[in-house]
């Protein structure tokens, strides 16, 4: 992966992040620095599922491709938040 690839992923980390966190109802005790991380590394995972489906590279824009990452990063979020709620 180049540098540059990487850069956007990121970047697109970050916006799954914080569409994650606005799908999971209710208010959430983590910081934005948490949202980021849970949503680059949702990113990530999501790339790689929706590649294993076949679905990664499709004309257009991929949207079924974003909608796991969201779903991962809502997850994400969800369960770090009960983690976090705990101490």
């Amino acid at each position: 992966m180049e540098i540059s690839g990487i850069i956007s992923a990121i970047l697109i980390g970050i916006i799954i992040g914080v569409l994650g966190r606005l799908v999971v109802p209710g208010r959430q005790r983590i910081g934005i620095l948490w949202t980021i991380a849970v949503g680059i590394v949702a990113a990530f995972i999501g790339s790689g599922v929706a590649a294993a489906f076949g679905v990664a590279d499709t004309k257009g824009v991929d949207w079924i491709e974003w909608l796991i990452q969201i779903g991962l990063a809502a997850l994400g979020v969800a369960a770090l938040d009960r983690t976090r709620g705990r101490h």
